[in-house]
């Protein structure tokens, strides 16, 4: 490793032993970065070289009003809030902050001050609660916060020493998103509008995501400059393709590497724009595309299921990409989306581990039931629990190698998700000899009935075809004759009734549409699904049910 800019040094201390790391594979001309990169100057600093400094590079939506912000705007705003963080709190580089916020202007440029300044960014959904963010501060040994003010009440748990959840190191939080007096935006007025960024190390260590494991004790997945770089130059640049005349738009929330990279860093590495809304309903959305002439759209499959018998009442001209990631895509949302719509999905697996998208196809490279391909620069294949690969067609577990990988933040479980330099994000996946990979369903979530491996996705997909069905869940549950049983958790549509017939009817849908031990024995009907606020169903929580 590169000698480290870190005053603070635990971020680089505390990675796994580089024995444990997965093979990198950075010997490739798109991820030859030099020794020394800071990623925000990078983003912000090079699109002004580039020539884009008085193109929008976020719109915000204030008061019901566009607001534009350039890139000059915006590195001035970068540049004074990044004063604040060295001369008013006091942080040096390597130091561990938690930002906390919605997709706002606001959060943005804290989030990239905090880059430039060469602190180690850990971003938190806005939902969490206290016991939450007590976890991973004090995992991380965080000292410092930066917080929308609206938030401000389960981070003030965490500062009151009477409380449960007090964090004896979180020593100071300033606040954004108000005017008043020690702000973030009133400490920032009077601050000079240049700053020399921190000189870091391309592999120091500059975002900690946090993702919560089965045991529900959060994993802290650690990535470098590089890395935040690396995830603009892969998936965008060969799949995405976006360009500077390009409107980004979504739900994903900033905190999540799936909102991070497609709301926030891909738009700033080609100087497009991004439209950052803080709460966005399926209706929303469209509203947002049509008023922000938007081009390309991230969100969950299920946003694009709602949207699309909306379609009609917007225009949606200008949008010509729409990805898809976060859980899996069920064949009749995509051809539900391309029918409303004529655009075919950009389908994608990625994760917090590897930072973002690895596995995609888009346009004409799309097949059906596939996600795609591995993206170039990562290498994917089908193992057999030794390691070794299954044959084309046959169900194995994902394995993933490229220039971006798993290092857990002090964990143990490093060595569950990297095993002889392969990361292994626990997905059950076929691939065929063209290298097309085809979900199947997380690995710990197969349903195994009768000695028959079955995916509860594929089931997912056959009953959200039949003309009752709004959304559903499957999952396994215990059952003494047969280990487990298929259980199906159903939204229906209004004017459709809740009752035996109907669960007969639905049984019968998927016997003639798959193989018949994979019905559904069990079928409850339940007023909404379990979702994280990423858009992800809880399988968990439906198993609990």
């Amino acid at each position: 490793m590169q000698p480290t800019a870190h005053v603070d040094t635990f971020a680089r201390d505390h990675l796994p032993p580089e024995a444990q790391w997965p093979d990198m594979l950075l010997d490739n001309p798109d991820v030859a970065y030099p020794a020394r990169m800071n990623c925000a100057v990078e983003l912000l600093d090079r699109a002004i070289s580039a020539g884009h400094g008085n193109r929008t590079a976020i719109w915000s939506d204030a008061d019901g009003k566009p607001h534009a912000t350039t890139y000059a705007e915006l590195l001035t705003l970068v540049n004074r809030n990044a004063h604040v963080l060295v001369n008013d709190m006091g942080l040096r580089p390597g130091n561990r902050v938690l930002l906390r916020g919605p997709n706002t202007l606001q959060m943005a440029a804290a989030f990239l001050a905090s880059l430039k300044a060469g602190l180690v960014v850990i971003p938190t959904m806005p939902l969490l609660r206290a016991k939450e963010l007590k976890q991973i501060a004090d995992k991380a040994q965080v000292s410092a916060a930066l917080c929308d003010v609206r938030l401000a009440g389960e981070l003030a748990r965490c500062m009151d020493p009477a409380d449960t959840f007090f964090c004896e190191g979180l020593k100071q939080v300033c606040y954004f998103h108000h005017d008043a007096p020690g702000s973030l935006e009133a400490l920032a007025a009077s601050k000079p509008a240049d700053f020399t960024a921190c000189d870091t190390a391309s592999d120091d260590v500059c975002l900690i995501a946090f993702t919560s494991g089965t045991t529900g004790m959060p994993k802290g997945c650690m990535h470098f400059h590089r890395d935040v770089i690396a995830m603009c130059d892969l998936f965008p640049r060969h799949v995405l393709k976006p360009t500077a005349a390009d409107v980004f738009c979504g739900t994903p929330p900033l905190a999540f590497t799936f909102g991070l990279g497609g709301l926030l860093c891909f738009p700033m590495r080609v100087g497009a724009s991004t439209v950052l809304i803080e709460k966005l309903t399926p209706a929303l959305l469209l509203d947002t595309i049509q008023r922000f002439r938007a081009t390309i759209a991230f969100t969950a499959p299920t946003f694009y299921r709602q949207m699309a018998p909306l379609v009609a009442q917007y225009d949606l001209a200008s949008l010509h990409k729409t990805v898809s990631a976060g859980e899996a895509l069920p064949q009749a949302t995509r051809d539900l989306w391309r029918e409303a719509t004529g655009i075919e999905m950009i389908d994608g697996i990625g994760g917090t581990e590897l930072i973002h998208i690895f596995v995609s196809s888009a346009g004409t490279d799309v097949r059906p039931g596939s996600i795609g391909r591995a993206v170039p620069g990562y290498v994917v294949q089908a193992l057999d629990n030794d390691l070794q690969p299954v044959p084309p067609g046959v169900t194995g577990n994902l394995a993933v190698r490229g220039p971006t990988g798993c290092r857990y933040l002090a964990d143990e479980r490093q060595t569950v998700f990297v095993r002889g330099g392969w990361n292994l994000p626990g997905d059950a996946v076929s691939i065929d000899t063209d290298g097309y990979v085809f979900y199947q369903a997380r690995s710990d979530d197969m349903i195994v009935s009768s000695g028959y491996n079955i995916a509860g996705p594929e089931i997912e997909t056959v009953l959200m075809q039949h003309p009752a069905v709004a959304e559903c869940g499957v999952t396994g549950v215990p059952d003494e004759l047969r280990g487990q049983v298929v259980k199906a958790f159903v939204v229906l549509r209004p004017g459709f009734s809740a009752d035996d017939a109907m669960v007969a009817e639905l049984q019968n849908f998927v016997k003639n549409a798959v193989a018949a031990y994979k019905y559904p024995r069990l079928i409850a009907f339940i007023d909404a699904l379990p979702r994280t606020e990423t858009g992800k169903l809880k399988r968990s929580a439906l198993r609990a049910l």
